[in-house]
């Protein structure tokens, strides 16, 4: 038995008349939100090329504060806007192409959460690892040789 399907975006915001027009609707947004990631993969503004912040140095306290803000200490402001960008896209391709909006509740919540968890872990590795690998061939004798 078939039901009707959700017609707006943007939680109500915008809505369609029908399921044509929101499915252009929403590809509209998503080339937007492409583009955008282009153009700053393109032009890479150097305001959004420099770390929050700088890692702390001396002593016990500034080791343990590096430790546990090495995500944001190291973090680009321009890889955050990228991560950000991305789960847009992500949540509004699965949302809307996906029809994730007319499940229940409980699968929802599985999906989304699952997702969401995995995808700061997998980018906390990422930038952990990124940021290891670039001061072993910056402080070693290993050279960049690739």
């Amino acid at each position: 038995m078939a039901h009707e399907h959700n017609l707006a975006i943007f939680r109500g915001r915008l809505k369609f008349k029908s399921n044509e027009q929101k499915i252009w609707g929403v590809l509209i947004f998503l080339s937007i939100v492409t583009a955008v990631e282009v153009v700053l993969g393109i032009y890479k503004p150097a305001v959004l090329m420099t770390p929050f912040l700088t890692p702390f140095e001396g002593g016990l306290g500034a080791t343990l504060g590096n430790m546990i803000l090495s995500p944001f200490i190291f973090l680009i402001p321009l890889n955050f806007i990228f991560l950000v960008l991305t789960i847009v896209k992500a949540y509004y391709i699965t949302w809307d192409f996906m029809h994730m909006r007319d499940e229940r509740t409980s699968l929802k919540r599985a999906v989304v959460w699952t997702f969401v968890f995995l995808a700061l872990y997998i980018a906390l590795i990422f930038l952990t690892e990124g940021d290891y690998i670039n001061e072993v061939y910056k402080n070693s004798t290993i050279k960049w040789n690739f």
